[in-house]
């Protein structure tokens, strides 16, 4: 792993990001610390990190609160790190624009494995070619998503979906299908984090969220993405 690759980890407890920064250091990342909502968005702008881990428990301003923030300037990989399996936490967290979220005590391995997914967008190889599909076109390159002509701020994970979508026009794509090629593998039983992020795209995609017409649903199996809009 190259030293260009740069992580941003959030905790204000020391020996925790401590913890995390040895980890990622040893796999050869380049790391930076922040321990509160300040230094984390001074960071975000000097510094352009590829991903940042943030510790959910944090003073003054939580994780959740933190990613909003940082949604509104950035579309950084997030992973949100946190004591509390509740999953209103991880929904709270996902709908404010984490990509991942991690419970400790949690595997060294598996935090890894889930960084490498969350950033394949920032160290893989660019697609040469926009796609231009129905009403959408989506620029690779940059990241960027038109629709109708009108520009789209999304999300790197609600990008990665909507790109995996757009690739499958008018095929029934099934949850695990979904999972696993978004989030990786070990996601595929985690069937909330696809209801999160196709309500999110749906409410920056669609007219009226409520009844959509690109990204349709079918019951009891997954998603089907319509880029016309057209009634099938």
């Amino acid at each position: 792993m190259s030293s260009r690759v740069l992580v941003l980890v959030v905790d204000e407890d020391p020996q925790a990001a401590k913890l995390v920064t040895s980890l990622f250091a040893s796999r050869g990342y380049d790391i930076r610390t922040a321990s509160d909502a300040e230094s984390t968005m001074s960071s975000v702008r000097a510094w352009r990190p590829a991903l940042i881990i943030c510790n959910l428990e944090m003073p003054s301003v939580d994780g959740i609160e933190l990613c909003r923030r940082i949604r509104q300037t950035s579309n950084v990989a997030i992973i949100v790190v946190s004591g509390n399996n509740d999953v209103r936490s991880e929904v709270a967290a996902l709908n404010a624009g984490a990509d991942d979220y991690i419970v400790k005590p949690f595997n060294s391995e598996n935090l890894l494995a889930r960084a490498r997914v969350a950033l394949r967008r920032s160290v893989g190889t660019p697609e040469a070619l926009p796609l231009g599909v129905g009403e959408f076109h989506i620029d690779f390159q940059d990241r960027r998503v038109r629709v109708h002509g009108q520009p789209v701020r999304l999300t790197p994970k609600e990008f990665d979906l909507l790109v995996f979508m757009a690739r499958h026009p008018n095929r029934v794509l099934p949850h695990r299908t979904l999972l696993g090629a978004v989030w990786g593998e070990a996601s595929e039983e985690q069937s909330e984090y696809l209801r999160v992020y196709v309500g999110q795209l749906r409410k920056k995609l669609e007219s009226d969220p409520s009844n959509p017409r690109y990204l349709v649903t079918e019951p009891w199996v997954g998603y089907r993405f319509n880029p016309t809009g057209l009634v099938q």
